[in-house]
């Protein structure tokens, strides 16, 4: 008998545990009050990765026009690395001004500039702009698809294929919900996807005069408080998708969903993921990258001590009321050595929680400290005397 009650007891501890373990996953799969009929959903903390809502985030899709994030991506790449610059002329050719769908109805074998392509393919999700914009970049689509899906490796995207720069309909092409989030978040990084991601009508004029007028295809950033970046998407297989981020106070938040029935369900599921997190987490920064952490005495230096900074911003997503106890340990010499230049590095920042490890940042120096010279040292000698 006594066998039979401590079986019976540890039965009920294991299915408790067991039960509780499944409570905390549905919280992240189905959270309370998100009601989600599209076929894949996701919703993160930008900053930190955090996942605070999923569905089928990683299933094989087809995602439309989404797939454009990745063409304005390695365009902004292009820009930033001194490749191609706004003004840039970019010769247009029959195969990218016959392209269907979204447009903005280029003229083919004539010059435009970079940056109304890249206006149009931002605003608009014009798929000629698109091309035309792949074929400068690579020489053909096809060679800058090599380089999509290279970058999509490189990124840690392993549930994406490519096989064009615009979503248009394609048999081996696919990618995922999560894949999606991590490439806006990546897309958010260029300070001047901001400067054409947030209009909400513009217009280009064509090297012919005519113009053509253009309306952002993502509504929230016109109708949702704090959205200012996304890509939408819409095909017969896709369904209507739509990848958006907003930022409150210090919470930025990425939402995706992908195959909602419609237009306008998948603006309003996209905004229920977004009510759902900020109505119920806020971000914590527990780093600030503009802010001073220690002071290092300068062994040898024309200063005696230096600031220390993090070398980048680190947060925590928390849920909203709830203080969590995190230290951060400085891992510093106790001096430093001159001569010293701005950003190196002089230690690290291990952030934990509950004795777990939640990361590491690098702590670094902004200003630069010259080594005495003989006659400094014979100065400060001569004025310590």
């Amino acid at each position: 008998m006594k066998k039979f009650a401590i079986f019976g007891i540890m039965f009920c501890i294991l299915a408790t545990i067991c039960c509780a373990g499944l409570s905390f996953a549905s919280t992240t799969a189905y959270a309370e009050g998100v009601d989600v009929t599209s076929k894949a959903a996701y919703l993160i903390d930008q900053a930190s990765g955090t996942v605070l809502y999923q569905k089928e985030a990683q299933k094989h899709l087809p995602v439309a026009s989404m797939v454009k994030m990745m063409t304005i991506y390695l365009t902004l790449k292009n820009i930033q690395d001194g490749n191609l610059t706004l003004d840039t002329p970019v010769q247009t050719s029959e195969n990218a001004s016959g392209m269907g769908g979204s447009q903005i109805f280029i003229d083919p074998f004539v010059e435009y500039r970079a940056e109304d392509l890249l206006k149009g393919v931002i605003i608009a999700s014009a798929n000629d702009a698109s091309v035309a914009l792949a074929e400068h970049i690579a020489g053909s689509e096809r060679a800058f698809v090599e380089i999509m899906n290279q970058q999509a490796k490189d990124f840690g995207m392993m549930d994406t294929n490519y096989v064009n720069c615009t979503g248009l309909p394609a048999p081996e092409q696919y990618s995922c919900a999560k894949d999606s989030a991590l490439l806006l978040s990546q897309v958010m990084q260029f300070d001047l996807y901001h400067k054409y991601s947030t209009i909400w009508m513009d217009e280009v004029v064509h090297p012919s005069g005519r113009k053509t007028e253009l309306v952002n295809t993502n509504r929230l950033i016109r109708y949702y408080e704090g959205c200012d970046g996304g890509k939408t998407g819409s095909t017969n297989e896709a369904g209507c998708c739509l990848c958006a981020s907003a930022k409150r106070g210090d919470t930025r938040l990425i939402s995706v969903v992908i195959g909602s029935a419609n237009s306008q369900t998948r603006f309003n599921e996209c905004s229920g993921l977004f009510n759902y997190g900020f109505t119920n987490f806020e971000n914590k920064k527990i780093l600030d990258s503009q802010l001073s952490v220690k002071t290092l005495p300068v062994a040898k230096g024309k200063s005696e001590s230096i600031m220390v900074y993090p070398a980048q911003n680190f947060s925590k997503i928390v849920k909203r009321g709830q203080n969590p106890q995190i230290t951060v340990d400085y891992v510093l010499p106790q001096s430093i050595k001159a001569p010293i230049k701005a950003g190196d590095k002089v230690g690290s920042a291990l952030i934990s929680q509950d004795g777990n490890v939640l990361g590491e940042v690098e702590l670094v120096v902004k200003d630069k400290v010259d080594a005495l010279s003989l006659g400094d040292c014979f100065n400060k000698v001569a004025y310590n005397w």
